[in-house]
């Protein structure tokens, strides 16, 4: 399997397939990524398109300094940001991967409860916790994406989480 670079710059000498290659891997995380910001999937189907639209329009300027997950995550917060100036609205209740991922961290079993506790926390706080726990980013590619450094990034997750599990035990 090539990495991520190697097709970049295959993208970049006029290869269809590697576009393709590069399409299957991130497609699905990133329309799950774009599903939490946005109000219907059809928006966040769009909003992914766009993405990967905004990405091979730009591909000459990646450079391959950055790691490129962060970089195409980086264009898809932007897009989310954007989008989210519109319509202010960050559904949580449908989206299983976060849930999951926030019960198994905070040992609890009521997804609805979990989502009560995402809604606590500041905009800044829930986007470093999905990226983080629904999306896998490392705190350096979360820092990327949210154009801050690594311990801000570590310390809003950190800070997030130690919020929901004071608000879970003040639920008790």
């Amino acid at each position: 399997m090539l990495s991520d670079d190697k097709l970049i710059e295959q993208i970049k000498a006029g290869d269809e397939q590697a576009a393709e290659e590069l399409i299957t891997r991130y497609y699905a995380s990133i329309l799950r990524y774009c599903r939490w910001h946005c109000s219907s999937v059809e928006k966040a189907e769009d909003l992914t398109q766009e993405t990967f639209y905004k990405l091979f329009k730009n591909i000459s300027g990646y450079k391959g300094k950055r790691k490129f997950k962060a970089y195409l995550y980086t264009i898809a917060n932007r897009l989310c940001i954007d989008e989210s100036r519109k319509s202010p609205s960050y559904p949580l209740e449908d989206e299983e991967s976060i849930v999951d991922e926030c019960n198994e961290i905070l040992r609890l079993e009521d997804k609805e409860e979990v989502n009560y506790l995402l809604s606590t926390l500041s905009p800044e706080q829930r986007e470093a916790i999905i990226l983080r726990f629904g999306e896998q980013l490392e705190f350096h590619e979360i820092a990327k994406v949210m154009g801050c450094n690594m311990r801000t990034a570590q310390s809003r997750v950190r800070n997030g989480l130690k919020i929901m599990r004071k608000e879970q035990a003040n639920e008790k």
